[in-house]
């Protein structure tokens, strides 16, 4: 395959993930109606209930599930001292170029040649661009007091470190963990959500001995890959690299990425960093406050070393998107064949988990159907979003289930008035099997269990 053959199968993988996000309400374009804003998107109904259940499955496994880990959510706008004492004023940098001749703008160190990807024109000498976003707070703009857009969650955990300390007494090794908005102006963004300019994070800070630092580096560069394997990322299209030198953060002693493998190459989609006591250390000394903690093996204060596991949302539902899309030849009522597409989401993640058919329209089948509905939204065993669609033939509400991930369809048709029961349609094998809808509730949550196994 040559390199143009390639870039048309990358591109046209990707047009379908943007095309299916449009038109089943994942992902929209932000300010479509006046033309859109460069690589700032919005979640739909289904995006939102997506990106709602990843954070939850996140925060129950790093945070609810653990003894050693507690939760916060500082500010999106803080002091601007803060951005000078973590070296982010200075260093949060990227190497930035124009073309002489379009004016178009490139990061140096992504580009293969010295020439513009675009249309081929001689590049400007690099300059380093910072990618914090500047505002001013206040009725009156003082360029003197510029206040920032947090570029990362990490700093609000640090310079809350000792007001954690003393409300929860916790002792180390422990974590402080939070989801929340980021902002950085990019220089070149692209490949849909993968490289945005307002992103969504979910980091933690894992403070630790400085001598068992690169043990617990390791132990949650395996928690972490464990955690994409639970919500059903394919383990073979996961990787772990490390930074060089050349590559790691002002404040790093050791960084390792996990990749997943996009149709146009390896992507980073968890940063997993030692911070060493970089951050307390400098907020230390440069707010006048003693960031350490009391060490009861000792009887001394130290300032711990920290290790960040840090996951972006929104790469994330690029990666469940990617891995979960299916597409499948199948024959349809008519005997002809056809391409079925469905998103193989696993139950937990899902954004719709069960929608209940009626077979059709017929006003016989409301009441029953209702009552069907009712039952699962109520019940006490099971939990998720559970959908009603009655529009259009039963065959294209099974794709249109299919297509945004729905594990589990309940179809109500005629028979059931009779019976009491109803067909359970399963979304990746198709198989049905008819249930009594006494028994509803415990056989769909059997078959959802069945699925995350």
């Amino acid at each position: 395959m040559n390199n143009s053959t390639k870039q048309n199968k990358q591109n046209s993988n990707l047009d379908k993930i943007v095309s299916l996000c449009k038109r089943r309400g994942f992902i929209f374009q932000s300010s479509e109606i006046y033309g859109g804003l460069g690589s700032i998107w919005d979640y739909g109904p289904l995006g939102s209930q997506l990106k709602r259940n990843i954070k939850e499955s996140w925060w129950k496994k790093m945070v609810l599930e653990r003894k050693d880990v507690v939760g916060i959510d500082s500010s999106i706008l803080m002091n601007t001292n803060i951005w000078k004492a973590s070296g982010h004023l200075e260093n949060f940098t990227d190497p930035l170029v124009e073309c002489q001749e379009c004016n178009q703008r490139w990061r140096e160190d992504q580009l293969n040649n010295k020439s513009c990807p675009d249309c081929a024109g001689n590049l400007s000498e690099s300059r380093l661009f910072n990618l914090m976003f500047k505002t001013h707070i206040g009725p009156v703009e003082n360029s003197s007091t510029p206040i920032y857009l947090r570029p990362e969650t990490a700093q609000g955990i640090f310079v809350n470190f000792n007001n954690v300390i003393s409300t929860t007494r916790k002792k180390l090794p422990f974590g402080i963990a939070q989801i929340g908005k980021a902002f950085r102006n990019e220089i070149t963004t692209g490949n849909f959500i993968f490289r945005t300019r307002e992103f969504e994070m979910m980091e933690m800070e894992y403070f630790v001995y400085p001598d068992e630092d690169e043990t617990w580096h390791k132990y949650w560069i395996n928690e972490c890959l464990e955690w994409y394997k639970s919500i059903g990322v394919n383990s073979k299209k996961l990787k772990v690299r490390q930074h060089d030198a050349k590559e790691m953060a002002h404040y790093s002693k050791a960084t390792s990425d996990i990749e997943y493998k996009f149709p146009w190459g390896w992507g980073e989609i968890t940063g997993i960093a030692n911070r060493t006591d970089f951050d307390l250390k400098s907020h230390s000394n440069a707010s006048g406050e003693n960031l350490s903690i009391f060490d009861d093996k000792t009887n001394k204060h130290l300032t711990p070393f920290v290790i960040e596991p840090s996951t972006g949302i929104d790469r994330t539902i690029m990666t469940l998107l990617f891995d979960s899309y299916t597409e499948e030849e199948s024959i349809n009522a008519k005997g002809k064949s056809e391409t079925r597409v469905f998103l193989n989401f696993t139950p937990e993640i899902a954004p719709v988990k069960i929608a209940v058919l009626p077979l059709s329209r017929n006003e016989s089948l409301l009441p029953l159907s209702n009552k069907v509905h009712d039952l699962l939204l109520k019940s006490k065993i099971i939990d998720g979003s559970i959908d009603f669609d009655d529009s259009q033939s039963i065959g294209r509400r099974y794709r249109r289930q299919d297509e945004i991930g729905t594990p589990i369809c309940v179809t109500v048709d005629f028979e059931s008035l009779n019976d009491g029961s109803v067909t359970i349609r399963d979304r990746n094998t198709m198989l049905q099997n008819r249930v009594k809808i006494d028994n509803l509730e415990l056989s769909i949550l059997k078959q959802l269990n069945n699925n995350t196994q």
